[in-house]
């Protein structure tokens, strides 16, 4: 897994992922579009990221997120706790992203009807609110682990076709193995949404890792968990499926830091590595 370590220097202003300067807080991770860096600080120590508040445990721990298109460079501010603030450019590397064609999705999923648009609708918001409260936990700062082991099949990033169309980018990755393969949580978390069907991720899971981040487990064809469930790996969570918009039984792990996608595959091992 590729990591880094990055001190924040006073008085640099600019700041990528291959320095090494000391100062008053460290950050740790891969400073790449996708990626997911776990930020330590004095406790107490206010942090925002291009003007977005970023929540801090009472040790100081934190996370930042590069969402898939994030810019080249991005603001990281912090207010202190004897009350100076500092302010530090991150530099952010660009990825290239793969092109995935895929044919055979049935035309009632690529054109909803008003009914179906109601319940998309719907299955948003249950989304949107799973997230949307920042629970004080740390198994953000990992380690990760895969849900399952299997082919990998689509990728974080690329740039779905479906049948003909463009459509937006995918932002999990996809592991394909056999309806009803049990799998598990990629971290220690507490499950803030658990469906049965929703409308393009079928059976879905979220699993609250703290501090704004979570991991998202799609496509399933029995969820074995329930809202409020504290789980941990090992703990089997879910059995694969094809679910809601799926050519094939697999799973697709999706990972969130608040609202931006990050790269599931930047926080684990080669999958090979797993036990």
């Amino acid at each position: 897994m590729y990591k880094v370590f990055l001190w924040l220097w006073l008085f640099s202003p600019w700041l990528c992922a291959d320095e090494l300067v000391v100062a008053e807080i460290s950050l740790k991770g891969p400073f790449t579009q996708g990626g997911l860096v776990i930020g330590h600080g004095q406790p107490g120590t206010a942090v925002s990221l291009d003007g977005q508040k970023v929540a801090v445990s009472e040790q100081g721990l934190f996370s930042l997120g590069f969402d898939r298109d994030a810019p080249a460079t991005m603001q990281l501010s912090l207010n202190l706790p004897d009350g100076s603030q500092r302010s530090h450019t991150l530099s952010i590397a660009r990825r290239d992203y793969q092109m995935q064609r895929i044919e055979g999705i049935a035309k009632k999923i690529m054109s909803p009807s008003p009914q179906a648009l109601q319940r998309i609708s719907a299955d948003s918001l249950q989304v949107r609110q799973a997230r949307a409260a920042i629970k004080p936990r740390t198994d953000f700062a990992g380690p990760f682990v895969w849900p399952l082991t299997g082919p990998i099949t689509g990728v974080f990033g690329s740039q779905r076709v479906y049948n003909g169309e463009p459509k937006r980018p995918h932002y999990g990755v996809d592991v394909a193995a056999p309806t009803g393969t049990p799998l598990s949580t990629p971290a220690p978390g507490v499950v803030t949404l658990a469906h049965a069907d929703m409308f393009y991720s079928g059976g879905t899971l979220i699993i609250d890792h703290g501090y704004g981040v979570s991991s998202t487990l799609m496509h399933l064809s029995k969820v074995l968990v329930k809202v409020g469930d504290e789980v941990k790996p090992g703990d089997i969570v879910a059995e694969v499926g094809s679910s809601g918009r799926a050519t094939g039984p697999h799973l697709d792990w999706r990972m969130n830091w608040y609202q931006s996608r990050i790269d599931p595959q930047l926080l684990v091992a080669p999958m090979a590595a797993n036990p």
